[in-house]
């Protein structure tokens, strides 16, 4: 059960870490793939930590609650009980800005119609 379960987490968290790939602009996606890699971990969770800490912060000026969702991500990659909630909650978010943003592209489409 623990193993499916594990299994399961994995499968999941790939899921998002797939869906985030094409949601975002190139660099990114090829920062995400590098840290994802097993030897940036020394790198991945103080970074994972510190994009914690600033989301957690989302009332100051230059850091924002977007940056919480990140850091979980990154933590999740080594931590195995975070990754089935982490994953579909990126998930469950992906999916609402994928949705928001079709919704908006069409606002703007019937809009930009003449009369």
């Amino acid at each position: 059960m623990a193993r499916r379960k594990a299994r399961q987490g994995q499968a999941e968290l790939d899921a998002a870490f797939r869906k985030l790939e094409k949601e975002t602009p190139d660099f990114i996606s090829r920062a995400i793939l590098w840290l994802k890699k097993p030897e940036a971990r020394m790198i991945r969770l103080p970074l994972g930590i510190l994009f914690i800490a600033g989301g957690l912060m989302w009332f100051m000026p230059v850091v924002g609650i977007e940056m919480l969702p990140i850091g979980l991500l990154l933590v999740a990659i080594d931590v195995p009980f975070l990754r089935l909630p982490v994953a579909r909650g990126t998930l469950w978010l992906l999916d609402h800005w994928v949705r928001l943003r079709k919704w908006w592209a069409r606002r703007r489409e019937q809009h930009a119609k003449p009369g």
